[in-house]
């Protein structure tokens, strides 16, 4: 049974959102949630709690501890009955490879935006492709999920902000530069996917972040339906 709602959320605040040099000292999977993070998931799960009412939920959590500990305080507004959950590894961040100082996490920054994100593989770590490889294998286990009878009727997938962008690119068969053009979503800002009973498809309720694209950065094709053209 597809549930009602699916509902992506991004981690609280975390070490790394507020310094960035805590990437040359701190595993990645390590970085906490700062106080301002913690508020933030609170106030995330008590609105999340306002949506779903009583209805069951599903959660799908990242396993590192900033997403583990934003599922934490996410969770604390429902009931205990109500809620089921799974950590899956194939929704963790994309990899950076091993520790590096600000100077050259900056630097990595920068080229992968002049190349582009989506094919730009970080020297040791990935790229969004290699991501959007394992969400997609992600997406057959989420969907072996949706056959039993008894599934809840909402899901939550606590992960990063450009795993959400690999997710909703996947799920609605979008091109490279649609993925391109969005910026991650804020720090435990909710996107929320409702299902049309009619057609059993989603829409997107939200409003996503987006920016503009320069021209060059676009490739404008046509697709033939004339079985007869040729290329």
């Amino acid at each position: 049974m597809k549930p009602k709602r699916i509902f992506l959320v991004r981690h609280g605040e975390s070490e790394g959102n507020i310094d960035l040099s805590s990437y040359a000292r701190k595993q990645d999977f390590k970085l906490l949630l700062t106080e301002e993070g913690v508020q933030q998931a609170t106030t995330a799960g008590q609105y999340l709690k306002q949506l779903i009412g009583n209805e069951s939920v599903q959660f799908y959590v990242s396993p590192m501890w900033r997403t583990r500990m934003t599922f934490e305080y996410l969770a604390s507004s429902f009931e205990r009955e109500q809620v089921q959950w799974k950590e899956d590894p194939r929704m963790r961040e994309q990899e950076w490879g091993h520790f590096r100082d600000l100077k050259a996490n900056l630097a990595i920054d920068d080229e992968r935006q002049k190349f582009g994100t989506f094919y730009y593989r970080i020297k040791d770590g990935e790229s969004c492709a290699d991501v959007y490889d394992r969400i997609s294998d992600f997406m057959h286990s989420l969907f072996r999920d949706f056959e039993n009878t008894d599934y809840p009727e909402n899901i939550v997938l606590v992960t990063h902000g450009m795993t959400i962008r690999i997710f909703l690119m996947r799920w609605f068969h979008w091109t490279i530069e649609e993925f391109e053009s969005l910026r991650n979503p804020r720090n435990c800002e909710i996107i929320q996917l409702s299902q049309d009973a009619s057609t059993g498809k989603y829409q997107i309720v939200s409003e996503l972040r987006r920016k503009k694209l320069k021209p060059e950065d676009t490739y404008e094709w046509q697709v033939f339906t004339d079985r007869n053209q040729k290329a």
